[in-house]
């Protein structure tokens, strides 16, 4: 019997010195573990520091966008100006080349009266001297 218990005693044993260096492997592994964790603990802030960057760019992006909107807006507005004032310099071009035309003919009627003019007035010389011609044989 006391054989037994001193087999017994040294496979109790053994199975203590394995489970000691399953734990210490297990010690091991938990650190490796806590190190992988603070490994990615770092990794975590560093992700949410580059979030924070993006959301910041956003923002910033967000800002130039509304900021180009308005410049857009602003430019439609100034060319839409712009093309209510060329219709209507198109339009007074037009009214003023009617006015031109009109006064072209009014100007060519006056010259073709003043030819009447000088005409009839040389017809009135030629009679006025016919005239003091016969005034002075009388």
């Amino acid at each position: 019997m006391d054989k037994e218990i001193l087999e017994i005693l040294k496979s109790m044993q053994t199975d203590i010195k394995s489970m000691q260096t399953d734990i210490k492997s297990m010690q091991t592994d938990m650190k490796l573990v806590k190190t992988d964790i603070k490994s990615m603990q770092t990794d975590i802030k560093s992700v949410q520091t580059d979030i924070k960057s993006v959301q910041t760019d956003v923002i910033s992006i967000q800002q130039d966008v509304k900021s180009v909107k308005t410049t857009q807006e602003e430019h439609t507005q100034i060319l839409r100006a712009l093309e209510h004032k060329t219709d209507v310099i198109s339009a007074e071009q037009e009214n003023l080349k009617h006015e031109v035309a009109e006064i072209k003919g009014d100007v060519k009627g006056i010259r073709k009266d003043l030819s009447n003019v000088e005409l009839i007035t040389a017809s009135n010389w030629s009679d006025i001297v016919k005239l003091k011609a016969v005034k002075e044989i009388y």
